[in-house]
């Protein structure tokens, strides 16, 4: 008996394979997670398998409509499932970490732009910038107290510590 994820895989015309199911799991697990995120992950479950296997599987994904790839600005690209609506992201400008804002309007595209260049929009990506509750009470802490501290907390993927 298929599993949902092989049924989602064969229905966007994918061939199922371990390193999708595994991709998938991983972005189940770690929603937002960037390439290397996934890729340690993946390894967990398929060791031997390459970052670049999982570039590979994370764009035919994206293509298939499968994943969402976002891009917030200075970061690496990040990937989640979630899809089929219009959500949008807010990051910690102190800790990367990144979590899902509801579509602020209801319908796609969520913003009505005062132009549209002639273009016919379909979506609106926003973009909510700030400090997560973890980062929020080391503003209040004084500078040199506050540098420490980032030197020794390292996020290596939004929202898991390394």
């Amino acid at each position: 008996m298929a599993t949902d994820l092989e049924t989602r895989i064969r229905d966007a015309g994918l061939r199922v394979t371990g390193q999708r199911l595994a991709v998938l799991t991983a972005l189940e697990r770690a929603p937002h997670a960037d390439a290397d995120t996934v890729h340690r992950a993946v390894q967990r479950e398929l060791p031997g398998t390459s970052l670049q296997a999982v570039y590979v599987v994370l764009n035919a994904l994206a293509t298939a409509g499968l994943i969402r790839r976002i891009e917030p600005a200075g970061s690496p690209a990040l990937y989640e499932r979630r899809i089929g609506d219009n959500h949008h992201h807010v990051v910690c400008t102190s800790c990367g970490a990144v979590a899902d804002v509801d579509c602020v309007h209801g319908a796609a595209p969520c913003l009505a732009p005062s132009s549209t260049g002639g273009f016919v929009i379909d979506t609106a990506e926003v973009t909510f910038w700030g400090l997560c509750p973890a980062c929020q009470p080391q503003q209040h802490r004084p500078a040199h107290e506050r540098r420490a501290d980032q030197q020794t907390h390292h996020v290596t993927s939004y929202g898991t510590e390394d």
